[in-house]
């Protein structure tokens, strides 16, 4: 049944498109694609990626005169193999970036060290209100175990025509030409496979694509990544996306009425900082998110009741993501709205006091020994060169080999196998599995030996420009591993200072900050 439901999700998909050839000046462009399920202004856009002529300077001739933007395809009669005139002026190509940006020199001589622009990764064009994607897959990037992930993930029969897969496949390729591109890169392709597997990312509005949720995109993004990039561990088949960003919550609820406790866990993407008139800082908006009501079945009732949910930490995650609530619906205006206070955030969260009684004593020798790791660490530098090495050793990333201790770079030439949805591992078949095996993948061992200590470092900043929530400006500002810091501003990436960092936090109409990216620190995980 499985390849009969595959066999008609492709001709369905075979009777949606259509490809015609487009002239263009002196140019000819061959087998362009139409999905005719898509409105006239999905195709135009395509055409912007090939031609660089933005779709509202895009003159198409079609029967009964010029494509408009939300026009019908099924009352054009345009079909297969037809040849469209298009009339228009391309944008300025963007010029590769210089080899240093003019940012540099204004900035204090310690903090030049690393910042050339041959070390960060390239821009993204802007589609037509696409910040909100640009900004998370740059975000996303500064992840190295979620792009070696990628780096080994193929593809094989059997399941091209699932979207998840595909959008895999095509961040894959993304982050691969972000990382080697002197150019700004045109994420086309990668925001085509969103829209299909997302369709609220393709909602249109005046004639053009409304502006989206960054935090929506991010974590769909991750749910859709979770189902592909699967990893054998200790026996088990287990999620990429959950090892690296998954928080493990224990949830307590407790009966008003009845007093009746019961207990749940549940795995989360995003831990929520939610925002209140007390609300000065990270910590305090943390502290809020773990304690809330529900209303659930209450056994010794017999009837719907009021639940004190009352939530702890029981497993960290490598990544920590923490989302600043400030867009909220307000009825009153019947309408959404952002909350623009201030509220500040530490470059280095210490998440202990939000798990539980538990995980706080299994974390106390965690960190002693992250210390101890430290000191050595420190130590053989010193006997090495006189702590001259210093300044090529990355600011806060602990997880490269030649940081770990002897007992774990041992291992780390071992590899151990990522799998997807569909693969079997050696002891039986995975949940999901039907037949459509995809060619296995391999990550550094150095990602499964580490231990989160409670601690954790900046590493990224998503940012909201503006008071409207439909629309305003993302951007995102990632820390390299030189420790500089690097503004993703759709196509313009330029460099900045901790300073300006620090000044995202809000209250007022400048950048503030809507998700934050941490890194744990590690140690070696004992055997």
């Amino acid at each position: 049944m499985e390849v009969d439901r595959r066999s008609e999700s492709s001709e369905k998909r075979a009777v949606s498109s259509l490809k015609v050839h487009v002239k263009w000046g002196k140019e000819l462009l061959r087998d362009v694609e139409i999905d005719t399920t898509q409105p006239p202004l999905m195709f135009k856009m395509q055409l912007y990626s090939l031609t660089g002529v933005p779709p509202e300077r895009q003159k198409i001739s079609v029967k009964g005169g010029l494509l408009q933007d939300e026009g019908d395809w099924s009352k054009l009669g345009v079909k297969s193999g037809q040849r469209l005139m298009m009339m228009g002026t391309a944008e300025e190509i963007p010029s590769a970036p210089k080899q240093g940006p003019v940012f540099v020199e204004d900035l204090p001589e310690e903090d030049r060290e690393g910042a050339s622009m041959s070390e960060f990764s390239a821009g993204l064009i802007n589609l037509g209100n696409t910040c909100y994607m640009n900004s998370t897959v740059q975000c996303l990037n500064r992840v190295p175990e979620l792009r070696e992930a990628l780096l080994g993930y193929s593809s094989a029969s059997g399941i091209e025509q699932d979207a998840s897969h595909r959008l895999a496949l095509s961040l894959k390729n993304l982050f691969g030409e972000l990382n080697k591109s002197l150019r700004p890169v045109n994420p086309w392709q990668f925001l085509t496979i969103l829209r299909e597997r997302f369709p609220q990312f393709a909602q249109t509005g005046e004639n053009t694509f409304m502006q989206q949720d960054a935090e929506e995109c991010w974590t769909q993004l991750l749910q859709a990544l979770s189902q592909r990039l699967r990893l054998q561990k200790e026996g088990r088949v287990e999620s990429v996306v959950q090892d690296l960003f998954g928080i493990e919550m224990q949830n307590r609820l407790k009966c008003q009425e009845s007093g009746e406790e019961s207990f749940e866990k549940e795995t989360i993407f995003t831990f929520k900082c939610h925002i209140s008139q007390e609300t000065k800082d990270l910590y305090e908006g943390m502290k809020q998110s773990l304690k809330g009501e529900v209303e659930k079945n209450s056994a010794i009732l017999g009837r719907q009741a009021l639940f004190v949910k009352t939530s702890s930490v029981i497993r960290l995650p490598l990544y920590l993501t923490v989302q600043f609530v400030r867009f909220f619906w307000k009825r009153e205006a019947q309408q959404k709205a952002k909350i623009l206070k201030k509220v500040t955030w530490p470059m280095v969260l210490d998440l202990s006091d939000f798990c539980t009684d538990e995980l706080q004593e299994t974390l106390k020798p965690l960190q002693k020994a992250m210390k101890q790791e430290a000191d050595e660490k420190a130590a053989k530098k010193e006997e090495v060169g006189g702590g001259s090495k210093d300044k090529g050793v990355p600011k806060g990333d602990d997880e490269k080999t030649d940081d770990l201790p002897e007992h774990t770079a041992e291992g780390a030439g071992a590899r151990d196998t990522v799998m997807t949805e569909n693969q079997p591992s050696e002891g039986g078949s995975s949940d999901g599995d039907r037949g459509g095996l995809l060619a296995s993948t391999s990550m550094p061992v150095s990602m499964l030996h580490r231990q989160p200590t409670g601690l954790y470092d900046l590493v990224a900043v998503l940012t909201h420009k503006g008071r409207s929530v439909d629309s305003g400006h993302y951007v995102a500002w990632v820390k390299q591993e030189s420790g500089s810091w690097i503004k993703f501003d759709d196509d313009k990436p330029s460099v900045m200072t901790e300073e300006e960092i620090m000044k995202l936090s809000g209250g007022g109409d400048w950048h503030m900050a809507y998700l934050c990216l941490y890194k744990a620190r590690t140690v070696a995980r004992s055997s």
